[in-house]
């Protein structure tokens, strides 16, 4: 940890910074990014599961689509799962702890790697090369996104911003009364 200590004549301000804070800032950043994914298509798809099926990821692509039959039930829980994983990664950064981090790792990992398995052996044959690829690259994403959250915070437990700096302010001298 970094300390640094600026005086001024009201008082002393202190600093703390954790050495690792690049690790555990660029945690953060992928935490909001998994947040903010998971949402989107949480969302999508639990509130609107046919659009979701006929037109993820979006820009012309048709993922779902390409793969079988619409089943209303499947996609909205498809949107329940990702909005439960979203609420489990907003609960690490508001926790904002590596443990908590680690646990949303944990998460995303548990989900994306047999996701990912399930892309890179299955083609659908209305897919085109470009969109295949597109999507096994999504679905990798996300395994390295929870990859990253379980394995980039530094041992210990250790909060993923720094501390809020405290300053200490000196007490004011009166001047003596002359008598």
């Amino acid at each position: 940890m970094r300390i640094s200590v600026e005086g001024n004549s009201e008082g002393l301000r202190v600093r703390m910074r954790f050495e690792q804070y690049r690790r555990l800032l660029l945690t953060r950043i992928v935490l909001a990014v998994l947040a903010v994914q998971g949402a989107i298509v949480g969302l999508w798809a639990t509130f609107a599961p046919h659009s979701w099926y006929t037109s993820f990821p979006g820009f012309g692509a048709k993922w779902v689509a390409a793969d079988g039959p619409y089943n209303h039930h499947l996609a909205a829980d498809v949107g329940a799962f990702f909005l439960a994983l979203t609420a489990v990664t907003i609960a690490a950064l508001v926790v904002n702890r590596t443990t908590a981090a680690r646990i949303a790792g944990v998460g995303w990992l548990t989900f994306g790697v047999p996701h990912s398995l399930y892309h890179l052996f299955h083609k659908p044959a209305d897919m085109g090369a470009a969109s295949f690829t597109a999507s096994l690259i999504a679905a990798l994403l996300l395994v390295i996104g929870g990859a990253a959250c379980l394995f980039l915070p530094p041992r210990g437990e250790l909060p993923l911003s720094d501390p809020q700096p405290v300053t200490l302010r000196f007490p004011r001298r009166r001047p003596r009364a002359v008598r």
